[in-house]
């Protein structure tokens, strides 16, 4: 049986204090205040568990704030198999109104990774891809960490039989996708980036998937927050649109997409299935306060006002 791996370079705490208004130049004091374990890829493991899937977390953690992750991430049944570093996690903070109307977040940039400390991650992926295995590789890199780092760990794990998919941005998305990863997922502004092309209308969109895709991915998905995603297969162009819900926080909501993507392939659902499913998915998230996830009784009454629609 095929097995779910998360990996995130880049982790971190993510602590969001809930405001009756953002100001400046004054002291804000929180209504409300809550703490999640952060980073891209631990937010897809989070997703996947709540859709009653099992799963591993990997990568790099230090000190008391690792701990906390490790700690979160093992309380929910998520297995958790991580490089210790010497070096501190990182905390992210949120700013949030109580009308969810505006936010600010700010994020640290993460602890320094050794070389030393690299090796043993590339080796603990390398030991766990087997055939058939679906790996998501998500988030930004902490200091250290050459760009490449990602298409040399995709190139680890389908040369092992598994499928990569991938969800970063900048050099690190460019270097990725050469590597021909299974999926690639950026949002509308990291696809602009990567391709210096437009994306203001739907032909745009569809021409930077292409792009892209021919850089090296299999499929690419493009998300479009409130709007849903368009994903293009190598013979197919499909849009999915977004039901409508009570959004309250958005931050998190394209790593729980990426969740309900990897799960409906693992299921062995039809893309176009599976990108419905992450379209649910990602919609619940951002009802919800915090990086928080859905439960799959929300994600599924969601799924069911969701079709796909071949462009």
């Amino acid at each position: 049986m095929s097995r779910l791996f998360t990996l995130t370079l880049n982790p971190a705490v993510d602590r969001e204090l809930t405001v009756p208004a953002i100001e400046y130049n004054t002291v804000l004091r929180a209504a409300q205040w809550q703490v999640d374990c952060g980073g891209k890829g631990f937010n897809v493991s989070r997703m996947l568990k709540s859709l009653g899937a099992d799963n591993t977390a990997l990568g790099f953690a230090g000190g008391k704030s690792g701990e906390v992750l490790r700690e979160g991430l093992e309380a929910l049944g998520i297995d958790t198999d991580f490089v210790w570093v010497a070096d501190e996690t990182r905390t992210n903070v949120s700013i949030v109104t109580e009308a969810h109307n505006r936010y600010i977040k700010v994020n640290e940039p993460g602890p320094t990774i050794s070389s030393a400390e690299l090796k043993i991650l590339i080796q603990k992926v390398r030991q766990f891809s087997a055939p058939g295995d679906w790996w998501v590789l998500a988030g930004s890199l902490p200091p250290g960490v050459p760009a490449s780092i990602y298409a040399e760990l995709i190139t680890v794990i389908q040369q092992a039989g598994a499928h990569a998919i991938l969800d970063s941005s900048g050099e690190a998305l460019r270097l990725g996708c050469k590597a021909k990863p299974f999926m690639v997922k950026p949002n509308d502004v990291e696809a602009q980036a990567l391709t210096n092309l437009a994306v203001s209308s739907q032909t745009d969109i569809i021409n930077v998937a292409k792009a892209i895709q021919s850089i090296g991915p299999i499929h690419v998905v493009i998300s479009l927050g409130k709007k849903g995603l368009l994903g293009v297969t190598p013979d197919q162009v499909w849009l999915i649109k977004s039901p409508q819900v009570d959004e309250r926080n958005p931050i998190g909501a394209g790593d729980s997409l990426v969740g309900g993507v990897v799960w409906g392939l693992k299921q062995a659902y039809s893309v176009d299935e599976a990108l419905c499913w992450g379209v649910a998915c990602g919609a619940a998230a951002a009802s919800l306060s915090g990086t928080g996830v859905a439960s799959f009784k929300r994600v599924k009454s969601l799924y069911a006002q969701t079709k796909a629609q071949l462009i």
